[in-house]
């Protein structure tokens, strides 16, 4: 595992890092997907950091979070403001009228990173998303090194010509790129980034954290105990793997826990009502409540599909918190997803998007045999160590202390006034 260098000399004195984000939990372990919180807290080991997001509901306005500065900005009026509560693209195929927020989430974005730019003075920008932060970074940051970060679904949708586009911009302008797997990689490449830009780089998983909230909990897997974790939006393919579930013998002995929330619940739970009690759905949960609930289950499903609008999973992290808690893995045949389970000794089972009957066959086969069940759930829980938020997060300050060498010699740092949305403690 790497260690961060931390030199006392340069405590007093660190390098500048701005991080722009649009899913950041409004408090820890809220139970909204916590990676950037994760990988901003190792990033402050390096860089002074400030992570800049919209506001969500019951967020704050300014925080301090174990040393890393939280600023959101607000975009809409109160009442509806709920954009980025949740995955945006979601959201706005949830419900339409929230299009009426996207002007002014762009606007107020802007004028954001503008602000906080100026005000900071940031050596470094490690920019989460292509669309819609890096369209900001390439209006408001334009002379400050970024670091581009895509998680997927900017990458594999928002296809259209202009789209495309100015994701060609923002990519083209990023001092470096990380994607999830080695197929995005090639996507990236292909819109006419240098190779050598161009690094795999998945996000991390606070191992710690997990072990501890687990311990919590009392006993060990319960018999035929299946998992899924994800929103319930259609990439996720909760849809199939509920027809798998209609396959399963009768007197094969299974449940299954589904973990999340989303626009397609009623419709998945109507699905699911043939099956009975032995599917539940529990919505979303807190951090502590998730890591117990991976920890109770023998298996853990990730039937991912890539849906109409060409959006798919790149890596998912819940994935690699169940690989960390030692559930034997089931997933789909997709890159980054598969890429993860391959290896000397396999971290689970991979079946083709989509394929009811191939799920299900994987199913009965992991819930019929005690011997692969353990073979696969050890081999997941080695295989996490080298997704451990430390290990991947001292890659990441690797390429954003390069980034900082292609800029000019940072100024002087401007406070922002307290009290104020873009207040430093």
């Amino acid at each position: 595992m790497r260690n961060i260098p931390e030199d006392p000399a340069i405590r007093g004195d660190l390098p500048r890092l701005l991080v722009l984000a649009s899913t950041l939990p409004a408090r820890l372990g809220d139970g909204t997907p916590g990676f950037v919180d994760d990988l901003a807290r190792v990033e402050s080991k390096a860089f002074r950091t400030w992570v800049l997001a919209p506001m969500v509901p019951g967020g704050r306005a300014a925080e301090e979070r174990d040393g890393v500065e939280i600023r959101r900005y607000r975009f809409f009026p109160r009442r509806w403001e709920d954009l980025a509560d949740g995955a945006i693209l979601e959201n706005l195929r949830g419900r339409r009228s929230r299009w009426l927020q996207v002007p002014s989430f762009f606007g107020a974005g802007a004028l954001a990173v503008w602000r906080a730019v100026r005000e900071i003075r940031p050596d470094v920008v490690h920019v989460h998303w292509i669309i819609p932060q890096g369209l900001m970074a390439l209006v408001a940051a334009r002379r400050v090194p970024w670091l581009v970060t895509t998680l997927g679904g900017d990458l594999y949708a928002l296809t259209a010509g202009p789209l495309r586009l100015l994701k060609q911009m923002v990519l083209r302008r990023a001092a470096g790129v990380t994607v999830m797997n080695g197929e995005m990689r090639d996507l990236v490449i292909g819109m006419g980034v240098p190779p050598d830009r161009v690094q795999v780089l998945p996000m991390g998983v606070d191992l710690a954290r997990l072990d501890t909230a687990a311990g919590a909990g009392e006993g060990g897997p319960v018999p035929g105990r299946l998992v899924f974790v994800g929103r319930l939006v259609e990439k996720k393919g909760l849809a199939v793997l509920l027809s798998a579930l209609h396959e399963l013998p009768p007197d094969l002995d299974w449940s299954l826990d589904v973990v999340g929330d989303g626009p397609l619940r009623a419709e998945l739970e109507r699905q699911a009502r043939p099956l009975g009690a032995r599917v539940r759905f529990s919505g979303q949960q807190s951090a502590a409540t998730l890591a117990r609930t991976l920890r109770g289950a023998e298996v853990a499903v990730f039937p991912s599909v890539r849906a109409r609008s060409g959006d798919q999973d790149g890596l998912p992290v819940a994935m690699l918190e169940a690989m960390a808690a030692g559930a034997a893995i089931v997933a789909s045949d997709l890159p980054g997803m598969a890429e993860a389970l391959h290896g000397e000794e396999p971290a689970g089972l991979v079946v083709e998007p989509g394929d009811t009957g191939a799920l299900a066959a994987s199913l009965i086969r992991v819930l019929s045999d005690s011997t692969l069940r353990a073979r696969l759930g050890a081999a997941a829980a080695s295989r996490s160590a080298e997704y451990s938020v430390e290990s991947i997060g001292a890659r990441y300050v690797e390429l954003l202390r390069a980034a900082v060498s292609t800029r000019e010699p940072r100024r002087r740092l401007i406070r922002w006034p307290r009290g104020s949305a873009g207040a430093q403690r």
